[in-house]
């Protein structure tokens, strides 16, 4: 799997929150297979999702600010 780009509305935060839900699906399924199946290349992409997420809070938190401060 590879990572999430959010294209052209990249700081959307429609977008953000659309992938954020995205890849927190992806962890469950990941968690599924974990469960399962107890691979390090699941454990792998784990991490990268959970990464991915705190980027996505970090862009989003950003957005918010930025707003607030146009207000």
């Amino acid at each position: 799997m590879a990572g999430f780009s959010l294209g052209s509305h990249g700081d959307d935060p429609v977008q953000i929150v659309r992938t954020i839900a995205r890849i927190s699906q992806m962890l469950i399924e990941l968690r599924d297979e974990y469960i399962d199946q107890q691979r390090e290349d699941a454990l792998d992409q784990i991490e990268r999702r959970l990464q991915e997420l705190h980027e996505l809070g970090v862009q989003l938190h950003a957005r918010r600010k930025r707003d607030a401060n146009l207000e």
